[in-house]
């Protein structure tokens, strides 16, 4: 909700944008959308009340709050460069495309041209799908054909079963993203979903990820905005606990059956996706996006 609520008012307020998700305003009520901003506007005036102060009126303050804070800069980043790479994937061949953790995502929705090449899976826990299940019938978005909804509860469920249960077909090249998500779970975990990647689909395919690295941990290391960050989702309940150490990612990757194509650090999608921008937004620290293909 936080992501669609982040996509939306960056379509609806930013040019130019950094990515573009005209569908994410319809997935969210009035009210969800009111809320969300209510909380942004909270939490300029609790971490930055000197800003909040020369931003008196809403909407200058909620633009202050959305450049400025890490999540937004990492939520817009990490799903143009994973489309960019979707797109250029497809070009190569892929033809499956699996959305780790979709939450309300819309690419199948807002991107006919590149839909039309693959099979889409959205894999999330049940509770969450169920609910955007509901706000696309209230959108009045009826799914497509072939897109198909894998409900898996991680703590119960492994990915190569919910994949073994559908239409996946684990001999064509398939590109995944995971987004959002490393951060929040165990060590073992990301090592148990790389190794699942590498064991469902063909040698050369594709998965994207995104992770904040070891210094993001340690309090005399991480940034001012990312240590707001952590504190912001800590308050609701979801912690993040894990970070990975980039000089190590290839060889944790190569143990699991992948192997390293790009890993971006921070100035490296600052150049990428925000040079030239005058509005406040640049890349988060700490944060990290990687490539990894099936070895």
């Amino acid at each position: 909700m936080g992501t669609a609520f982040m996509r939306a008012y960056h379509a609806a307020h930013v040019q130019p944008p950094i990515f573009e998700d005209p569908l994410a305003q319809r997935l969210l009520t009035v009210e969800e959308y009111r809320t969300s901003e209510e909380r942004h506007l909270r939490a300029l005036q609790v971490f930055y009340p000197d800003l909040a102060a020369a931003y008196p009126q809403r909407a200058g303050a909620l633009a202050c709050w959305m450049a400025i804070a890490g999540a937004p800069a990492i939520v817009l980043a990490h799903a143009r460069y994973t489309e960019d790479l979707l797109e250029q994937a497809v070009g190569q061949g892929a033809r499956q495309y699996v959305i780790l953790g979709a939450g309300m995502d819309s690419f199948a929705w807002r991107r006919p041209d590149l839909l039309a090449q693959l099979r889409v899976f959205e894999i999330d826990h049940p509770a969450t799908q169920a609910h955007k299940r509901q706000r696309l019938r209230e959108a009045g978005l009826e799914p497509p054909g072939n897109l198909h909804f894998l409900p898996v509860d991680f703590g119960r469920d492994h990915l190569a079963a919910a994949l073994r249960r559908s239409p996946f077909d684990p001999r064509v090249p398939t590109f995944f993203s995971w987004l959002g998500v490393t951060y929040y779970l165990p060590r073992e975990a990301l090592f148990s979903t790389w190794r699942a990647i590498s064991e469902a689909a063909p040698p050369g395919s594709g998965v994207v990820f995104d992770y904040l690295d070891t210094d993001a941990f340690v309090p005399a290391r991480v940034s001012r905005r990312v240590q707001i960050m952590m504190e912001i989702v800590s308050r609701v309940g979801e912690p993040m606990i894990t970070g990975l150490a980039p000089g190590a990612l290839e060889g944790d990757l190569a143990g699991e059956g992948l192997r390293l194509r790009e890993n971006l650090g921070p100035e490296v999608i600052q150049e990428r996706f925000f040079r030239g921008r005058t509005d406040g937004y640049h890349a988060c620290e700490h944060a990290h996006f990687a490539w990894a293909v099936v070895a």
